[in-house]
């Protein structure tokens, strides 16, 4: 089941050094513009072309401006068999939207 991560508890990860791989499906513009650090850009339509190309972590989190989108990311995510059964697949609750950290631009 996709869990789900609160900006916070994103941001505690990160700090304690956790090996996040996090994926901002939002449109390559939106995510140029401005994106949770570390983030790799896969748009949402272009994810189940890309997904057998993606050497997938441990714990990957998908981001979008809401966290709809993302959430609908993450469930095929989760559902493909190239993602080991141990694997963390979360989506960030609340979205870019939610998030008040830092971020990064292109």
């Amino acid at each position: 089941m996709v869990e789900s991560l609160t900006a916070a508890q994103l941001q505690e990860r990160l700090r304690d050094g956790s090996d996040v791989q996090l994926i901002d499906t939002r449109t390559a513009t939106k995510f140029e513009a401005g994106h949770v650090p570390g983030a790799e850009n896969i748009p949402y339509p272009e994810l189940a072309e890309r997904i057998a190309d993606i050497e997938w972590g441990e714990e990957i989190v998908l981001v979008c401006e809401r966290g709809e989108s993302s959430l609908q990311a993450a469930r095929i995510l989760e559902s493909y068999e190239g993602i080991d059964e141990g694997t963390l697949v979360a989506n960030l609750e609340d979205g870019y939207e939610g998030w008040d950290g830092d971020l990064e631009t292109a």
